[in-house]
């Protein structure tokens, strides 16, 4: 009775170990909703591609319009378009990069070198040096907050989205801002964290040229 009584108690903890374990499925599952609920929350109208290009290639701020690139799952807002150019083709350059990170799954910022009034800030800005061939971008962090906390100078695929749409100039006066943008960020386009977590983020990014 007592050897009955134990395998049944073995077998329903391996029952529950097996419940608890989370599929890759369950995963993406899980992102879904939470890039669902932000967009939500956050009150994002979501436009097309095709909408997106007849429009000029800008989001409209009061709207809160974010546009969707089916490619890649990558949501973009457009806040400035920024002073100077694009990155042009065959063009290799510094930028300096300015940001929050927001976990979607945890509701909570993560990283910040953008404002001086959080604790968890850091002063310095990320620099990245970035490269453009055609329509593709190589880029790799130098130095600053994402190159330390995260121990890769790689830069997500998802930062790199933005570039092929705003100017990446130095304001030269006052009425001269960088470029902004906000992003959702699925898994597949984040960092090693994120991609090996199964973890989306939001981002609020400023671009310009390092002098």
């Amino acid at each position: 009775m007592k050897r009955i009584l134990f395998i049944l108690i073995a077998a329903a903890a391996v029952f529950a170990s097996c419940n608890d374990y989370e599929t890759y499925g369950d995963k993406k599952e899980k992102e879904r909703n939470a890039i669902a609920k932000f967009i939500s929350d956050s009150s994002i109208v979501v436009i097309s591609e095709d909408q997106f290009n007849r429009q000029g290639q800008t989001t409209d701020l009061a709207r809160n319009e974010y546009v969707k690139f089916d490619k890649n799952g990558v949501y973009m807002q457009i806040v400035r378009q920024g002073c100077g150019t694009k990155l042009q083709d065959g063009e290799k350059t510094r930028l300096i990069c300015r940001f929050s990170e927001y976990n979607l799954l945890e509701d909570t910022i993560t990283l910040c070198n953008n404002n001086n009034e959080l604790y968890y800030v850091v002063a310095m800005p990320d620099i990245m040096q970035i490269s453009r061939t055609g329509s593709s971008f190589t880029a790799s962090f130098l130095s600053g907050i994402m190159y330390s906390v995260y121990e890769s100078a790689a830069v997500p695929s998802g930062w790199l989205v933005p570039l092929s749409y705003v100017n990446v100039g130095r304001p030269q006066s006052a009425d001269e801002e960088y470029s902004m943008v906000r992003l959702i960020v699925p898994h597949s386009q984040g960092h090693a964290n994120a991609s090996g977590n199964v973890i989306p983020y939001f981002y609020e990014i400023t671009f310009q040229r390092e002098s």
